[in-house]
């Protein structure tokens, strides 16, 4: 995942650049950007921003960008933003994007012969700068947007930084938000929703799937009208979103509250003390549940925010696994004799929670109960890839089902996504009795959707039932 902020103001944009980006850094722990256009032409900088938080890099860097428009990211993979000149002029572009037909796209401009790449490190070409390339093949790039997104097998949202102003187009069917604040002499587009409040903006409008929007400090005209077709990601409420935001009229944390609340109503465990969540994002949806329950809600871990503010962590697993235990100190007093349910929001790997269990029972919980706030994950994400797994085979469920049916394991994915089969049950007992658990109890698809007061058609939950 990645996060992007735009502004387009009759001043300088650079510190509103600066905080709304910075407002971003739940998304992405890899790179950092921003790019400004003013009367000096176009400045652009990238830091990596690993080991460093986005505000420390780019500190300095306030006093060399002046422009009135502007756009940034904070990216979980590739540098950005990319800065192009073309026959469409000079811009520079940021995206959120998943791009499956990736080769296939570089092979096709190769075959071309129209273009070149700047290789990363990786040896991989950027998908950001393969979308420039996409957009450059038409006559405007309205036209190259909406081309881009035609041709791009995932999804893919932006932001274009020209000279005359900016443009912002949200993912084809939405899958990833994008909405636009206004405050007197600008307007600014934003990821998240909450990023521009403490900057003086108020909401103007959320952009619709497919929509694609000119932005000067003027006005906002738009492009091309939003589609039909919203499908935006459920595990933004779930997991990835930032409990102040609010995707499609829906905040995050009330989302989470309700979603807690209708776990609990299935719920069985007895003889509790009382409900916890896992720092951070399983908080909310263990409130929800404690509330619901009529039973205490306690903090067993507290996150140490000082030097691990932000929920992600490096891709290298040893060091994920590490940095897991680094960041929750447990509260010995409120573990030794007790029962508790514990909520976390998704179970992918199984490693991280399994390490954390470990340590309740050699601290004397007497009972921990595993209370999932979203069903078992079955399919590896093609939209966001928001579990950053290279293979289904990382996902815990999906590696339980392979021990299940062998090589026909994807023949039966559909009846082990049923709470109500047999296959789903062997298969959660499985996962229970692996990750070491007193019990575990995954929500259920259609109650999670009743949480989001949304119609399943509008939400994407591929990653659950391989609906696409």
């Amino acid at each position: 995942m990645s996060g992007i902020f735009g502004v387009a103001s009759r001043e300088n944009c650079a510190a509103d650049l600066f905080f709304g980006i910075d407002y971003h850094s739940h998304l992405g722990t890899r790179r950092g950007g921003m790019a400004v256009y003013g009367g000096k032409g176009f400045y652009r900088s990238i830091h990596n921003i690993e080991n460093t938080p986005f505000r420390t890099k780019f500190d300095g860097e306030l006093g060399k960008m002046n422009g009135h428009l502007g756009v940034g990211c904070i990216s979980d993979y590739e540098p950005q933003p990319v800065l192009v000149q073309s026959h469409l002029g000079t811009f520079a572009i940021v995206t959120v994007s998943k791009i499956n037909n990736m080769e296939e796209l570089v092979k096709e401009a190769y075959d071309s012969g129209r273009t070149q790449f700047q290789v990363m490190s990786s040896e991989e070409v950027n998908a950001t700068e393969l979308v420039a390339s996409l957009i450059n093949t038409q006559d405007s790039i309205p036209a190259g947007i909406r081309y881009a997104q035609e041709r791009v097998d995932g999804s893919l949202s932006l932001l274009i930084l020209t000279k005359e102003g900016l443009y912002a187009a949200r993912d084809r069917v939405g899958r990833t938000p994008l909405h636009i604040g206004v405050k007197e002499g600008a307007f600014c587009v934003s990821f998240e929703s909450f990023a521009y409040v403490n900057l003086g903006y108020r909401d103007y409008k959320e952009i619709g799937s497919g929509e694609i929007d000119f932005i000067t400090p003027e006005s906002v005209t738009m492009i091309q009208a939003p589609g039909d077709t919203m499908r935006i990601c459920t595990f933004l409420w779930i997991y990835y979103g930032y409990p102040n935001s609010c995707y499609e009229g829906l905040n995050v944390e009330e989302m989470r509250y309700k979603n807690g609340a209708n776990l609990a109503r299935r719920d069985d465990a007895d003889d509790i003390d009382y409900a916890a969540g896992v720092p951070d994002s399983g908080t909310a949806h263990a409130i929800g549940y404690a509330n619901e329950a009529r039973v205490p809600f306690m903090r067993p871990f507290i996150k140490y925010t000082p030097t691990w503010p932000r929920s992600f962590m490096p891709t290298d697993q040893k060091i994920r696994e590490t940095i897991a235990r680094m960041k929750l100190v447990p509260v010995d007093g409120l573990i030794e004799g007790k029962s508790m349910v514990l909520v976390d929001d998704s179970i992918v790997r199984g490693t991280q929670l399994r390490d954390t269990i470990k340590y309740l029972y050699s601290s004397g919980a007497k009972k921990v109960h595993v209370r999932v706030s979203c069903p078992p994950i079955t399919y590896a994400c093609k939209y966001l890839n928001f579990s950053r797994s290279r293979s289904a085979m990382d996902l815990i469920a999906r590696r339980v089902i392979r021990d299940f049916e062998g090589e026909r394991d994807e023949e039966k994915l559909a009846e082990y996504s049923d709470p109500n089969t047999e296959c789903y049950c062997r298969m959660t007992e499985e996962i229970r009795r692996r990750q070491g658990f007193d019990s575990l109890r995954y929500q259920r698809l259609d109650d999670m959707i009743d949480a989001t007061g949304l119609p399943k058609c509008k939400l994407c939950t591929y990653c659950w039932d391989g609906v696409e």
